[in-house]
C-alpha cells in the first residue's frame, strides 16, 4: 500500500516537473538566441555609426512593446518575433554606447570586463538559484520598490550630472537586478512563470541593465586611466 501511494505521488508530480524543465529549458535557448541577436545588431549599430539619441529611442520603443504588445502575444508564435524584435532594439541602441565607451582608454578592456562581470553574475546566481531550488517569492516587492527608487534617482542625476552619485546608482542597480536574477528564475522553478516568452525577456533585461551598469562603473573608474 505504502509503495503504491508513493508511486502515486511520484506520478502526480512529474507532469508538473516536466512542465516546468520544458519551459526552463525554452527560456535559456530563447534567451541565448535572443544575446546572439542583440550582439549582431549592436555590431551593425556600430558599423553605421549611430548617433547616441539611437540608444534613447530604442530603449523607450523597446519598453513600450515589451509593456503593452509583448503580452497580448506571449502565447503565440508571434511572441517569439516580438522578443527578437525588442531584444534586436536594445542591442542596436547599445550600438552607440560601445562605441562611445571603446573610444575611451582602455575602452576595449572595460567592455570585455563588463561583458565577463555580466556573464558571471548571471551564471552564478542562476546556477544558484536552480542548485538549491530556493523560493525567492519574497523579493518581489523589495526589488519592485528599490527599482522605482533607483529610478527616480537616475532621473535626478540627468539633471544634476554627479558622477558620483552616477557610480552609486549603477551599484545599486546591479544589486536589484541580481536579485531579479533569483526572483525570476526561481519564479520559473516553483510554477509562478510558466510562459518562456515572458520568462526570456524578465531575465533579458536583467543582463542588459546589469552590462549597461558594469560599463559606466567601469567607465568612470577606469576611463581616464
Amino acid at each position: 500500500m505504502k509503495m503504491n501511494q508513493n508511486f502515486s505521488t511520484v506520478a502526480q508530480r512529474s507532469p508538473s516537473e516536466l512542465a516546468t524543465n520544458k519551459v526552463l529549458r525554452n527560456t535559456y535557448m530563447l534567451l541565448s538566441m535572443t544575446l546572439l541577436f542583440s550582439g549582431v545588431t549592436a555590431m551593425i549599430s556600430m558599423a553605421l555609426s549611430m548617433p547616441p539619441m539611437t540608444y534613447l529611442i530604442s530603449v523607450i520603443g523597446a519598453m513600450v512593446i515589451a509593456m503593452f504588445v509583448l503580452p497580448k502575444f506571449a502565447n503565440s508564435p508571434a511572441g517569439i518575433g516580438i522578443v527578437f524584435l525588442v531584444t534586436g532594439m536594445l542591442g542596436f541602441g547599445l550600438g552607440p554606447i560601445l562605441t562611445m565607451y571603446a573610444s575611451l582608454p582602455n575602452g576595449g578592456n572595460i567592455i570585455t570586463l563588463s561583458l565577463g562581470g555580466t556573464g558571471v553574475i548571471f551564471l552564478s546566481l542562476s546556477a544558484y538559484a536552480l542548485t538549491t531550488r530556493k523560493n525567492f517569492s519574497f523579493l518581489g516587492g523589495f526589488l519592485m520598490v528599490g527599482f522605482l527608487l533607483v529610478l527616480m534617482a537616475a532621473i535626478v542625476n540627468i539633471f544634476l550630472a554627479i558622477p558620483a552619485m552616477s557610480l552609486v546608482i549603477s551599484a545599486v542597480v546591479i544589486m536589484i537586478m541580481s536579485g531579479f536574477i533569483l526572483y525570476d528564475t526561481s519564479r520559473i522553478i516553483h510554477g509562478g512563470e510558466t510562459n518562456y516568452v515572458l520568462a526570456t525577456i524578465g531575465l533579458y533585461m536583467t543582463i542588459f541593465n546589469i552590462f549597461i551598469s558594469l560599463l559606466q562603473i567601469l567607465g568612470i573608474m577606469g576611463g581616464d586611466d
